[in-house]
């Protein structure tokens, strides 16, 4: 049973943030079976291991696998640390190069209003899947937020999630329902990000449609995008008539808490 644990839990770490299967294993053996409060020994090392790992290691060894850490500034944040601390946050420099001028042209637009980005890609081997995802595991692809307005209609930095994911601005009755069809095609899976919140915040605000429509079309001016997913209701309240925008499919899940782009 403990041998089964152990394995499960190096799949867990190994399916979130890539590496921390493998600094779980160098944990595990570093401590004798017989030393006195191995637990909380291994919890120590493993933690520390971990820590120097994804802060100081990864970054220098990323490059090798053509990928970097995103580079925040002012303008440019993480959603929460999760996506930091789980080694979610690498892409390569091509549309790090873009992620930056996008957010710094937003917030020139848009005084303190910044670009926040989800989940990226992890730092190494093409092909590694990043789940729930289907497609960010090349270094190319990456999800931002919506942009938000309080009740007085000022755009905010504040977002409607915990974990920045799950809570939909949903279709009006004229507009197209893109989750109902998908699901009706026996695509469970489609809405299933809404079991992702970690819980609902800041309740007052809104979806701002002038605030991520002028987002949008920053990321369409780049000229290294190659694509852009949006779900269809919101691409058509939008007005966003690049052919860079296109549908992810069924097989996928609904896009419309979140954009995602990604380089040609």
């Amino acid at each position: 049973m403990k041998i089964l644990l152990h394995i499960l839990f190096i799949l867990f770490l190994t399916v979130f943030t890539q590496i921390g299967g493998i600094v779980y294993i160098i944990a595990v053996i570093s401590i004798k079976k017989r030393s006195k409060n191995r637990q909380w020994k291994r919890f120590g090392i493993f933690a520390g291991l971990y820590l120097i790992t994804t802060f100081m290691i990864v970054p220098n060894v990323a490059p090798i696998f053509g990928r970097e850490k995103i580079k925040e500034t002012a303008f440019l944040k993480a959603h929460s640390v999760f996506y930091k601390l789980a080694n979610r946050n690498y892409v390569r420099l091509e549309l790090n190069q873009s992620l930056n001028q996008i957010a710094t042209e937003f917030e020139t637009e848009n005084n303190g209003i910044q670009m926040i980005y989800l989940d990226a890609n992890f730092p190494f081997i093409d092909g590694f899947p990043l789940l729930p995802h289907l497609s960010h595991n090349d270094g190319k692809k990456v999800d931002v937020s919506f942009i938000y307005e309080d009740p007085n209609g000022n755009l905010t930095n504040k977002k409607p999630s915990i974990s920045g994911y799950g809570v939909y601005e949903k279709p009006t009755e004229k507009e197209n329902d893109q989750n109902m069809v998908c699901k009706q095609r026996g695509n469970w899976q489609y809405d299933f990000p809404k079991y992702l919140t970690l819980g609902k915040i800041n309740q007052e605000i809104e979806f701002s449609e002038i605030g991520t429509r002028e987002l949008a079309n920053l990321i369409l001016k780049q000229n290294s995008v190659g694509k852009l997913f949006i779900e269809p209701h919101l691409k058509s309240r939008l007005n966003l008539t690049n052919d860079k925008v296109r549908f992810h499919g069924c097989q996928a899940v609904r896009h419309d808490d979140h954009i995602h782009f990604q380089l040609k």
